[in-house]
């Protein structure tokens, strides 16, 4: 158990880091030392894990879906909207997801699996359940209408992010939607949709920043007041950690991420490695 708990903490270590590395320089320009000094592990434990540099990458195409979840409860076509705005706040505030968006949209993997290929079928399912719970018009097929979504929100979020480095992109995904909801769905239900979404995730975000602040803030005083000597007891502050959701290494590998490379692994698909 300690083994494959190591094995899942390297997996994470690895793809947080490619993330931002991917993030920063782009798959041609990203190196695998980078990656390594972010990730402050061996090449070893890298190799262990991936094959080469497009296998991270894949990784981090397949976890940037993970930062959206649809509701499957209540109004499909408010879960779908909530959904995109969910994305659009990931795209400022979270790595995986910018690393993502930038790998697709560079086509890495032209010739493999379509980049927006998860985006595409998750949307139309959610419009499928729209159509089977009276929200969608019953004309509209919904493959084609998500291919149209998921093209119109990778085009917008380029134009805030070349306009305001994304910090309007809630307001543009918002547009978005208004000019999308009439061509899809009855007009009784876009009238009690939000384009903006249900929650507000900056203020949300904001108020689980100063709760934490906060809990850390009363978990040092009472380590402080533990430490005096005249208190015959000592309590400990409970610390913060953040975790990352994914999928983890591949099944079965528990064994040991050895220094050791295998033959021929220090030629990472598509790029510089050094």
């Amino acid at each position: 158990m300690a083994k494959q708990a190591r094995a899942v903490q390297t997996w994470r270590s690895i793809v947080d880091a490619a993330a931002s590395v991917f993030d920063d320089y782009g798959y041609e320009r990203a190196a695998i030392s980078e990656i390594l000094r972010r990730a402050k592990v061996t090449k070893g434990a890298l190799y262990f894990h991936f094959a080469s540099k497009e296998a991270i990458a894949q990784a981090i195409m397949d976890e940037q879906t993970s930062t959206v979840e649809f509701e499957q409860e209540g109004s499909p076509l408010q879960s779908l909207v909530d959904g995109g705005q969910q994305f659009a706040f990931a795209l400022r505030h979270n790595s995986m997801a910018r690393a993502g968006t930038r790998l697709s949209i560079e086509g890495v993997f032209l010739g493999g699996p379509h980049p927006w290929g998860d985006w595409i079928d998750a949307t139309a399912r959610m419009l499928e359940l729209g159509q089977e719970r009276g929200e969608v018009f019953p004309q509209i097929d919904p493959m084609v209408s998500a291919k149209i979504i998921v093209a119109s929100f990778t085009g917008i979020q380029l134009v805030s992010e070349a306009d305001t480095g994304r910090a309007d992109l809630r307001e543009q995904v918002a547009e978005m939607w208004r000019h999308i909801l009439p061509s899809i769905a009855h007009p009784g239900v876009i009238a009690h949709i939000k384009p903006e979404g249900r929650v507000d995730l900056a203020a949300q975000a904001r108020e689980k920043a100063e709760r934490e602040e906060q809990e850390a803030r009363i978990a040092a005083e009472a380590k402080g007041a533990g430490s005096d000597p005249d208190s015959g007891s000592r309590s400990g502050g409970a610390g913060l950690r953040g975790g990352g959701s994914g999928r983890g290494p591949r099944a079965g590998e528990t064994g040991d991420e050895s220094d050791e490379e295998p033959a021929g692994a220090g030629v990472a698909a598509g790029g510089v490695v050094a």
